[in-house]
């Protein structure tokens, strides 16, 4: 019993440990499985949920504006609605396979990879996400139309998180 407890204690400080970690580093999602034995593992996620949903909102404004130009009544309703569902679930997001900064150029002052309305080929490349002092070109999965690009340059994502839809 004396180990069960020390093992809670040491859990317990390994979780405050990663919510620190996750605060410091500007994360929104941490995920860790620790194995102790043959049928004892710790499965640990914590998460800020808060932070990515004041996120998505705020890229795809700027994004959605060009589109509207045409019609400026019509098609503003329809982005507000999908401002609020999760950009990630949707069947043409391109996720970050990575954490780390985004750019959509290939150099300051360069024009951007792609743009809203934009047609791109399948292995066009998107943008790119820089982890570890390498510049990682996002290529597209699939050819179509790019809909909305839900960063900004510059911005911090994390693995998973929905960069840009193509439909």
């Amino acid at each position: 019993m004396t180990k069960k407890a020390g093992t809670h204690d040491t859990d317990v400080a390994f979780i405050e440990a990663l919510a620190k970690i996750l605060g410091e580093n500007e994360l929104t999602e941490l995920s860790v499985k620790r194995d102790y034995a043959d049928n004892d593992s710790l499965n640990v996620r914590v998460s800020k949920k808060a932070e990515v949903v004041q996120q998505a909102p705020a890229a795809p404004a700027p994004s959605a504006l060009p589109a509207p130009a045409a019609a400026s009544g019509a098609p503003a309703a329809p982005a507000a609605p999908e401002a609020g569902e999760d950009p990630a679930s949707h069947p043409g997001a391109v996720n970050s396979p990575m954490v780390g900064t985004v750019y959509l150029q290939a150099e300051p002052g360069a024009p951007a990879f792609v743009s809203v309305g934009q047609q791109v080929s399948e292995g066009d490349t998107l943008l790119i996400v820089e982890a570890m002092k390498t510049m990682n070109h996002i290529p597209a999965p699939q050819a179509g139309t790019v809909k909305r690009i839900l960063v900004s340059d510059g911005d911090a994502v994390e693995f998973g998180a929905p960069l840009v839809i193509i439909e």
